[in-house]
């Protein structure tokens, strides 16, 4: 009972330390930001709707990080393996293949999406799994692959007269239900269900947990380690490859290098903080997505034109929320020095108790 009532003042306390935070950034009264806030991510049946679908776009690649982050294995990756995504699904949306048959069309870019997402998680876990190379750097190197890959095929596939944007890709849409963001929300649901029975209630899900509790421990008992490693990667990248397949065929209908607007490292915090739980995840994707949609209206509101001033209130408003987070988990303790007196006393007691134990047994 008692740490509850501490896990709540400590995040009613955070609460008010950002509403103060807000208000003198903003110069401005802090309830009136914190509604801007409410009006920026519910004030419209349109801002509710893309709320749910940035949230449920988080959602998913935090969902992909998790097998991997209980395996200890950091992906650091996300975002590239969402472009490789993203780039075969706009590869098929661009063919007349997407024109003459546009239902057996999607069929083929949600195959190539999820290929190409695992295939791009697969590399660094192979590399991982038989030669025991950084994973973090491995994966990080990977989004600069991605990205350079996708300005190159932007640049090929552009018309002369587009000064080499893409454009709006006309053939191979995902079907619409009731409006072009209900299929995103609808597949993080789905998703969100199967990956936390995956991980909870799975034969893999175990093996996955036990492989990041120790790899000596999972080999001892007959585990293939590094099928373990390769199938939760692949795993990983498909999610991811799901989510640039939706970016493209079912949102943006476009391509470029900036499209995963780095959710792939986002999605840590979401994950983090979410404590690796797919049902927890959502709530802590809710609110990193409600802090940006919310303070995109603050910002007009107030008149602020430079960006910065509220990139830097909300990583300060995440920085709380972290060290909030970290008070609940942590107990910090600061001894004094009569604390240091008695620390030292009792040293001293028992070194000079077991020194008279040796002359006994000397004796």
């Amino acid at each position: 009972m008692e740490s509850n009532r501490y896990s709540f003042s400590s995040r009613a306390w955070a609460l008010l330390l950002i509403s103060c935070l807000c208000g003198m950034l903003f110069d401005g009264n802090p309830f009136e930001v914190i509604e801007y806030l409410f009006d920026g991510a519910f004030g419209t049946k349109r801002r509710i709707w893309n709320l749910l679908r940035e949230l449920s776009l988080l959602l998913l690649v935090g969902l992909a990080l998790v097998p991997a982050f209980k395996m200890k294995f950091w992906n650091l990756g996300g975002n590239g393996q969402i472009l490789m995504g993203a780039l075969v699904t706009a590869a098929i949306m661009r063919s007349d293949f997407a024109f003459s048959s546009p239902t057996l069309a999607n069929l083929v870019m949600l195959v190539c999406a999820i290929l190409a997402g695992a295939v791009w998680a697969v590399i660094p876990a192979i590399f991982k799994a038989f030669f025991r190379t950084n994973e973090s750097l491995f994966t990080l190197m990977m989004n600069y692959i991605a990205a350079g890959l996708v300005s190159y095929f932007v640049f090929k596939w552009a018309p002369p007269s587009s000064s080499g944007t893409l454009g709006i890709l006309p053939n191979g849409h995902l079907p619409e239900i009731y409006n072009r963001n209900l299929l995103t929300v609808i597949v993080a649901v789905v998703l969100t269900v199967g990956v936390y029975f995956y991980i909870r209630h799975s034969k893999h899900g175990y093996e996955i947990s036990v492989v990041g509790e120790s790899e000596k421990t999972a080999s001892y008992a007959g585990m293939n380690v590094k099928k373990v490693i390769i199938r939760t990667l692949a795993i990983s990248g498909a999610i991811c490859g799901v989510v640039g397949l939706l970016l493209v065929g079912s949102i943006n209908f476009t391509l470029n290098n900036t499209l995963d607007d780095n959710m792939g490292f986002t999605a840590i915090m979401v994950a983090w903080l979410g404590k690796f739980n797919p049902f927890m995840m959502v709530a802590t994707a809710f609110l990193v997505t409600f802090l940006t949609r919310g303070m995109a209206q603050v910002q007009t509101e107030f008149g602020v034109t430079n960006d910065a001033v509220s990139n830097v209130l909300i990583a300060i408003v995440y920085f709380i929320i972290i060290a909030c987070e970290f008070f609940i988990v942590y107990k910090v303790k600061f001894r004094g020095k009569k604390a240091n007196k008695t620390a030292d006393f009792i040293t001293a007691d028992l070194d000079k108790s077991t020194d008279e134990q040796s002359i006994k047994e000397d004796k």
